[in-house]
């Protein structure tokens, strides 16, 4: 009796341990469903990037003797003499420290650094500053040497 009451024990742990097997079909299925929900996520992300367009920074640049363009920003002057019409800038840094630096830099350099700060809070050092456009895109090359990503600065 005892043998008869043991064996229908391991039968039925035997069966049910067989049901709770997951088909491979199940598996399949699952896979291929999540397959089709990324290929359509990525379908919808692409079209959404290609229309959304969205701006970083508003600057106006105004074309100057056909190879020369210039940005327009309100800044406020941090340190320095002032600001004429035209301005070379040659870094430009989220934090005010590093911007610092830099234009003692360029003041030990011999130049007349100066610092301003634009509406986004980025801080610009500005090296040398002029009344006309000449002048300001021969400073700009010549500091282009040390500092290629010196750019013109119109008030």
């Amino acid at each position: 009796m005892k043998n008869y009451f043991i064996l229908g024990a391991a039968v039925l742990v035997a069966m049910s341990m067989s049901s709770c097997k997951s088909s491979e079909s199940a598996y399949k299925k699952a896979y291929e469903k999540a397959k089709q929900q990324q290929t359509t996520q990525v379908t919808t992300t692409q079209s959404t990037q290609t229309q959304t367009v969205q701006p970083v920074q508003t600057v106006t640049t105004t074309p100057i003797a056909n190879t020369e363009s210039t940005r327009s920003e309100n800044l406020t002057l941090v340190s320095g003499a002032g600001l004429k019409a035209y301005s070379v800038v040659v870094g430009s840094f989220s934090i005010k420290a590093n911007a610092e630096n830099l234009q003692r830099k360029l003041n030990n350099a011999g130049y007349n650094a100066q610092l301003a700060a634009n509406s986004q809070g980025m801080y610009r050092v500005i090296a040398s500053t002029f009344d006309d456009l000449g002048s300001a895109v021969q400073s700009r090359n010549t500091l282009r040497a040390q500092y290629p990503d010196a750019w013109l600065l119109r008030k």
